[in-house]
Order: structure tokens, then sequence, then C-alpha cells
């Protein structure tokens, strides 16, 4: 029953984390990224769309970095903005 209880807290945290996200920023959707799928899953270089998308979103990445489905891309995010020019985020 514990493990249940903590589930429900964990899944009715992240929620909020996302609503108050969205609510703040609604501009910042993380499947606006689609475009840079290909050097996320493959580690080629990003292409110029990509890195248009990501400059577009710069002040978007401290949400972004708050989505559990970006979490596991960090390493590769980090690469990729690399590769485009632009700094990763301080996020507070």
């Amino acid at each position: 029953m514990k493990s249940i209880t903590l589930v429900f807290i964990a899944l009715f945290l992240s929620s909020l984390v996302l609503t108050k996200g969205e609510e703040e920023n609604p501009s910042c959707v993380v499947e606006d990224l689609q475009i840079c799928k290909t050097a996320v899953t493959t580690g080629r270089p990003p292409s110029t769309e990509c890195c248009d998308k990501l400059k577009e979103k710069q002040t978007c990445f401290c949400d972004y970095l708050k989505d559990p489905r970006v979490s596991h891309y960090i390493t590769a995010a980090k690469q990729i903005l690399a590769a485009c020019g632009i700094p990763f985020p301080s996020c507070n």
C-alpha cells in the first residue's frame, strides 16, 4: 500500500511541475523539438533546421529540462547544443 501511495504522490507532483511550466510559458512544448529527433537518436550532427528551432526555443530550455521525458537525453542535448553553437542553460 505504501508503494502505491508513493507512486501516486510522485505522479501528482510531476503533473504539478509540468502544469506549472505550461502555465508559465505555453509555447514551451517539448514536441516542438521533433525536428531534432534524428540527431538525438542517431548521434548524427543536427540539421540546420534543428539548430534554428533550438535557437528559437532557447528561453524554454529550463522548462524542457523539468520534463521527465527529456531527462534521459541530457548528454545528447549537450552535444547537440554545442554543435549548434548554443550554450547549455544554467537553470535555478
